[in-house]
């Protein structure tokens, strides 16, 4: 059985870590280097690095902070924001990184996945979705959630696998933040329509979430912020209570 994963998310906006609500109201949460480094000493299994202004503010992702945080850390690392070209992926894997998410320029640019899979490997592009529940209908939205589209969730994730795509990071715009639990039953849905890896994103507030997006959302990773930032769920002690609960990590 293969092992679920736990994956701290540092939001990146002028060099520091922040995290908000609904992708909107964001405070302080830290410095990126020195979370990063705690996060491997704690055992996370991956982590994800996102400058989540990069798009907005059309530009690419800050180099230099990838590179310290590359150098910080002995755990898988995905980098994102801003990335649209094959040069902005080989640098950034120069810098450190082990996979890139792609979202917008993704949407924008669907043969890009094609290029970026064939040059560097699937294993090493993560397509990055967040969708909104509107009136029962899961739509996708671009530039940290600002831009509405009709792009529907599920038929945008089965495009992403077959362009080929090696993981999903699906963040539920609904639950972003709100501490309320991961949105599962999309998650489950998700999970019926590809093949690929989904990494949960969205809702984390305690351990139970985590159980039952593993369980009944059957993700294969769950990434989290605030819950990890601000010291309200220690990783070890995460990961323990998983185990107890018949879920596979590794400790």
């Amino acid at each position: 059985m293969l092992t679920k994963r736990i994956i701290p998310c540092l939001d990146i906006k002028n060099g520091r870590t922040v995290k908000g609500v609904n992708f909107v109201n964001l405070i302080d949460a830290g410095d990126p280097v020195e979370l990063a480094s705690e996060y491997a000493r704690q055992g996370a299994d991956e982590l994800v690095f996102l400058d989540i202004s990069a798009t907005l503010e059309a530009r690419k992702t800050r180099h230099d902070m990838v590179l310290h945080v590359a150098e910080a850390i002995n755990i898988p690392f995905t980098v994102g924001g801003g990335i649209s070209t094959v040069e902005d992926v080989d640098d950034l894997l120069q810098c450190g990184a082990d996979k890139v998410s792609i979202n917008s320029s993704a949407v924008k640019n669907p043969d890009l996945i094609n290029t970026l899979a064939n040059k560097f490997g699937s294993q090493c592009i993560v397509i990055a979705i967040d969708a909104k529940d509107i009136n029962g209908n899961w739509k996708v939205h671009l530039s940290g959630g600002t831009i509405p589209t009709d792009i529907d969730l599920y038929e945008w994730a089965m495009e992403v696998e077959q362009r080929g795509a090696g993981e999903i990071l699906f963040t539920s715009m609904n639950h972003d933040g709100t501490k309320s639990g991961f949105a599962n039953e999309a998650l489950a849905r998700l999970s019926d329509h590809v093949n690929i890896p989904i990494i949960a994103s969205g809702g984390a507030g305690s351990v139970q979430h985590f159980i039952d997006t593993f369980k009944s959302g059957k993700a294969d990773a769950a990434l989290a912020a605030s819950v990890f930032h601000f010291g309200e769920i220690p990783i070890p002690d995460l990961k323990e209570k998983l185990r107890a609960n018949n879920i596979e990590v590794r400790l």
